[in-house]
């Protein structure tokens, strides 16, 4: 997990900027990896988030902190063989150390609402690639659980996809990544960590390409 914090960053001053660069919402990357296609019926197999940090200094957006959890299939829930061949995830492994989605979304939404706390914010928006899949993963589990308040707007997001495509003229994740020169291994692909914190890496290779080229000035 990556562990990126800036130590010399004045609160007031991050909060100040965070609030003003995407409009008071506070981004949050996030990747599942889930047992196929159907949020209402499929399982959610793992779940990653990275929060992410402003340089008050700089401008520039980098990854803060990253938290990941394998998730218990839900009771009744789908396990599509042509997706856990896909994703290669046995969601039955004695040592994959599953967690109940409650317990995984409660620690996530903690993190969240800390980080966004101290940046000034007053809500989340998922950054994701393909952002609809994702946050209908995120928004069923949240049902399903029975979460009264989740710290994401239920239907905004960023996504990757469409940014990448527009900023680099590609749309997969492995792709994009090569074209903003990240190093990707697609061996390590359909790990939800490994997917969000490339993921993440992208979102912030463009928002910082965007403010080198006159987007969003400061102050």
């Amino acid at each position: 997990m990556s562990d990126v914090v800036n130590t010399n960053a004045e609160p007031t001053t991050e909060k100040s900027l965070f609030a003003q660069r995407f409009r008071g919402y506070f981004p949050v990357v996030i990747d599942v990896e889930t047992a196929g296609f159907n949020a209402k019926t499929d399982a959610l197999l793992e779940i990653a988030a990275s929060v992410l940090s402003l340089d008050e200094n700089t401008g520039e957006l980098s990854i803060d902190e990253s938290i990941c959890f394998n998730i218990e299939p839900f009771e009744g829930a789908n396990l599509e063989p042509s997706a856990l061949a896909f994703t290669g995830i046995d969601p039955t492994h004695p040592l994959r150390g599953n967690v109940q989605e409650a317990h995984a979304l409660k620690e996530i939404f903690k993190l969240v609402r800390k980080k966004m706390k101290a940046a000034g914010c007053q809500r989340a928006v998922m950054v994701a690639h393909n952002a609809a899949f994702d946050l209908g993963f995120l928004n069923a589990a949240v049902e399903r659980c029975n979460i009264k308040r989740s710290p994401f707007h239920p239907f905004v997001s960023f996504d990757t996809t469409t940014l990448s495509g527009l900023a680099f003229g590609q749309t997969v994740l492995a792709k994009a990544c090569e074209a903003a020169q990240i190093d990707f291994d697609n061996g390590e692909a359909h790990s939800a960590l490994y997917d969000t914190e490339k993921t993440a890496e992208l979102f912030c290779t463009i928002v910082n390409k965007w403010r080198s080229l006159g987007g969003w000035p400061l102050g």
